[in-house]
């Protein structure tokens, strides 16, 4: 599933088609995906200007000038595609329809928005911009890495006495938004931490340093336009290259990147989930 930056760099890549211009038509092709349409959204979208592109966590959120917000997910394979930019951000003419075009939004600068889900894990809603913050997929997101509001005190109080693994603790959206398996398995080894120490263990000081290594992973990632492993594009799209930077994700096996360590890496399952570090210089 997209973490933060495959979804910010979605985010960017759709903001010069989007930002500041009209929704021309739109096309609902289906009556849901992961849940129902919301009622008349064709209607609810056509003619709206989209006043502002954000993302909290892994939604981006369009804002209307209707007063509503368009909130998109893209699930395990969704992808937003974008065509016949006139801005000359994006080179490609608008392709033929595909079967999995499930929403396609018809821009007055000529750009065409698709939605494209095979899978349809994805979703889309309508919500009202004044109260989006307490629907009930935004209301308990922790706050975003990137912002003034996560800092060292903060992660430090959020984790105190904590006896979930640290791994289990950074993907908790409830303490920080946006961090999925990948970034977390990143960001743990670039901080020399195990993640399967308890995370009301690590002392203070080493969870702070937690904060800025967080920030680090996820610019590199945002520069190089996400990781692209299964479905992941880009806007315009073009893959994401930040999995050939990754120092233990997917490696199981070799031998560790970190200079001087003569470590193997290793990968165990927590929750359900692969986590890759170096039993050697993590600790």
């Amino acid at each position: 599933m997209p973490e933060l930056p495959e979804v910010e760099t979605v985010r960017r890549g759709l903001a010069p088609a989007m930002e500041g211009v009209r929704i021309a038509r739109a096309e609902v092709n289906r009556p849901d995906l992961r849940w129902p349409f919301p009622e008349r959204m064709a209607e609810r979208l056509q003619g709206q200007r989209v006043e502002r592109l954000g993302r909290r966590s892994k939604y981006i959120l369009a804002d209307l000038s209707s007063g509503e917000t368009l909130l998109i997910h893209l699930g395990m394979s969704g992808r937003m595609v974008v065509s016949g930019d006139p801005l000359g951000q994006f080179v490609h003419d608008h392709p033929a329809a595909e079967k999995h075009d499930h929403v396609v939004l018809h821009m007055e600068n000529g750009a065409r928005i698709t939605f494209n889900d095979p899978r349809r894990f994805g979703a889309m809603d309508l919500l009202d911009t004044a109260t989006a913050e307490d629907h009930k997929l935004l209301a308990e997101i922790g706050p975003e890495p990137m912002g003034n509001a996560f800092n060292e005190a903060y992660l430090i109080a959020a984790l105190k006495g904590k006896n979930t693994p640290i791994k289990a603790a950074l993907l908790d959206q409830q303490i920080v938004a946006g961090l999925g398996n990948i970034y977390v398995c990143e960001t743990l080894f670039r901080a020399g931490i195990s993640p399967m120490r308890k995370a009301g263990r690590i002392s203070a000081q080493r969870v702070a340093t937690l904060v800025p290594i967080i920030r680090e992973v996820l610019q590199d990632a945002i520069a190089a336009g996400g990781s692209s492993l299964r479905d992941f594009r880009q806007a315009d799209g073009e893959l994401g290259y930040f999995q050939h930077s990754f120092d233990v994700y997917g490696r199981e096996g070799e031998a560790c990147r970190r200079d001087g360590c003569h470590g193997i890496v290793r990968r165990a399952v927590q929750s359900g989930r692969s986590s890759f570090y170096c039993a050697l210089c993590q600790r």
